[in-house]
């Protein structure tokens, strides 16, 4: 089955299962499930290769591993295989056992339930490993205390994952393509919890290019963080643009579900678990991530690349007294109001920063010129040199708003004093929902950030001394003029069109009057 169809049958699978449970719980259970059974094919690849498991002509795969790892040799199986995966899975846990239990009409939820608890104690076999990947989304819904109905519904789902095909037409596995392109379809039906979990793919491309143009080509293993990281898209469109690249991930998440979805992105793409370092807590409240030196003193990690969508003007709890000390904001002298995080979001980035990184984030337009505590912070930003380039993108790009947002590009260390503005509101094409950046639409804002030259009525590179001029404010249509003047109007044309038009009316009266009379009206 092809993408599109794959999502038909999903929505018709949704419809039938409407009583059961909701659009959220019918989300979580496809993602997860479709991931469990990732996890569990991709195991068998690897006891085979491994030679972990003797798989006669007589006996399929899932036979064979019940067979030889039964009674005291199962536990050495499940180390052997957590150690090479970072993970494992009992032969009565694999994807093969859940289907033979589906079809016999025997998938229970005490079984779900030992199934899960089965997993996350396996996980346990392996110090290294903190990817405890089912946490939280399929516990939370109890499953011990649902409706048979209910237990029918997910035998349904289950039902449907098994017959997607995730080989392309070459043979190659794509399932990657397909999660992302799954994720993405749930945003779209998602309305304003979609901006919890996902950045639309044309603007993640923008924000990783850029933050990659300059990246230094000697370093191997580069590392990026997303304190805002939701489903993980964003990490990974930065991937697409370092391929070869042995990439390190950090990403923090507030919501647990979506912090879950995260590292089941991560992984679906091959990713190693070694490579992942994802936290499920609030970025502001608690600093993260950071690590303690041979001395026993906290030291923020630093990244080659910050990329972030955080919430726009969300409510934080700036009134702990610690955070006037918080090493993240106490330098920029005030802190972001508790109405309005987004210099919050944009501080923190900022301090897990490497001094030759690049750091890009989407904000409202209200951060470059609302006053008070955030025209303080935004003018120390500017005399400390740290603001690079800001884009103001078209409206309605985005899942769950229409407002029009910006990029702002920032950088600890630069070898100019100019700040490049990038009016790109108006390149676009329309979709029937949103909007979205073309191909060519992306292509000349990062050739416009690269050559850094003034565009007529695209851009502009403005010197500190023209911002302090004015006040600091770095609303885009004060930096770049894209007024179009109106064309004079003849007017001695439109005379002539306005005696034309009352003749017209004229006649066309007449005209009427005498089909009324010839009526007898």
């Amino acid at each position: 089955m092809n993408k599109e169809k794959i999502v038909s049958q999903l929505w018709e699978v949704e419809k039938r299962l409407k009583n059961n449970m909701d659009a959220n719980e019918y989300q979580n259970y496809v993602l997860a499930f479709l991931f469990y059974r990732y996890l569990s094919e991709r195991q068998e690849k690897c006891m085979i290769k491994s030679g972990l498991i003797d798989v006669v002509e007589s006996k399929n795969i899932n036979k064979a591993y019940k067979k030889q790892a039964e009674g005291t040799y199962l536990n050495d199986y499940l180390t052997d295989i957590t150690h090479l995966l970072g993970y494992a899975i009992g032969p009565e846990y694999t994807w093969a056992s859940i289907i033979s239990r589906v079809n016999a009409n025997k998938l229970t939820p005490s079984y779900l339930q030992d199934m899960l608890d089965s997993f996350n104690y396996n996980l346990k076999l392996n110090k290294d490993n903190t990817i405890h990947t089912f946490d939280g989304i399929l516990d939370d819904m109890k499953l011990g205390n649902v409706m048979p109905s209910r237990i029918k519904a997910i035998a349904d789902i289950i039902s449907f994952l098994d017959e997607i095909k995730y080989k392309d037409e070459k043979g190659e596995d794509n399932l990657g393509d397909l999660y992302t392109y799954l994720i993405q379809q749930f945003a779209m039906n998602s309305g304003k919890k979609a901006s919890e979990f996902y950045t639309p793919h044309e603007i993640s491309e923008v924000l990783a290019k850029i933050v990659t143009i300059d990246l230094d080509p000697n370093i191997k293993n580069p590392e990026v963080y997303d304190f805002a990281c939701g489903s993980g898209s964003l990490l990974l469109t930065v991937q697409d643009q370092l391929l070869g690249k042995n990439l390190k991930y950090s990403g923090q998440e507030v919501n647990t579900a979506t912090y879950n979805l995260a590292r089941m992105n991560l992984l679906i793409h091959d990713i190693s678990y070694q490579n992942i370092m994802l936290k499920n807590g609030d970025t502001l409240r608690k600093d993260w991530p950071e690590y303690v030196d041979e001395h026993g003193i906290n030291h923020p990690c630093e990244f080659d690349m910050v990329v972030a969508n955080p919430p726009y003007s969300a409510r934080w709890n700036n009134e702990d007294e610690k955070l006037k000390d918080d090493p993240r904001f106490k330098m920029y002298g005030a802190l972001a109001p508790k109405t309005k995080a987004d210099y919050a979001f944009l501080l923190h980035g900022l301090y897990h920063l490497k001094q030759d990184g690049t750091m890009a984030i989407i904000l409202p337009h209200g951060v470059l010129f609302r006053g008070a505590k955030e025209a303080q912070i935004r003018k120390i930003l500017l005399e400390n040199n740290q603001i690079d380039t800001i884009i103001g993108l078209p409206a309605n790009l985005l899942y769950s708003t229409g407002i029009p947002v910006v990029i702002i590009v920032l950088k600890k260390h630069k070898n100019n004093r100019n700040v490049l503005f990038i009016d790109a509101s108006r390149n676009f094409a329309k979709g029937k929902k949103q909007n979205f950046l073309r191909k060519e639409d992306i292509k000349k804002i990062i050739n416009t950030y690269k050559r850094r030259k003034d565009i007529d009525k695209y851009a502009h590179v403005a010197s500190l001394d023209e911002i302090e001029e004015n006040d600091y404010n770095l609303n885009i249509p004060r930096y770049v003029d894209t007024f179009e003047p109106t064309p004079p109007v003849d007017l001695g044309k439109l005379r002539k069109e306005m005696k034309d038009t009352q003749r017209e009316i004229e006649e066309n009266r007449k005209e009427i009057l005498k089909i009324m009379r010839q009526l007898d009206i």
